[in-house]
């Protein structure tokens, strides 16, 4: 059975900036896409960031865009969001997921997730 677990959330301030990781074990990591999401009990959770298998193609939700980078690292099996400037809408709870496709911008196309990790941005 995989594992995906997340890690590096934190309590920061508005403009600061943080790098969750998602380690995964137990799934062939270099053969399918990943992705990030977010959750708060107040908002539906919403995928903010999608990265194809072999790294060569990454989408982000508008509401991430140019501040979020999406990576990962095959020698690792390990997945990547870099956050800079974050801001108080910003605060969730972070989980990773797998995609048994190559590349998925679709929610419903992954199928294996992580616990999550909290970040929490201070005005």
């Amino acid at each position: 059975q995989g594992q995906l677990e997340e890690s590096g959330g934190g309590l920061v301030q508005a403009g600061d900036s943080l790098r969750l990781s998602c380690a995964v074990s137990g799934h062939t990591f270099s053969r399918y896409g990943m992705g990030w999401f977010r959750q708060t009990p107040q908002r539906a959770r919403e995928l903010i960031a999608t990265i194809a298998r072999d790294s060569d193609n990454t989408n982000y939700a508008n509401s991430v865009k140019g501040r979020f980078t999406i990576s990962r690292d095959a020698a690792k099996n390990t997945l990547y969001l870099q956050m800079n400037n974050l801001k108080p809408q910003d605060t969730a709870v972070y989980t990773c997921a797998l995609s048994l496709r190559e590349h998925s911008s679709d929610p419903y196309e992954y199928l294996y997730w992580g616990r999550g990790t909290q970040v929490i941005v201070s005005p």
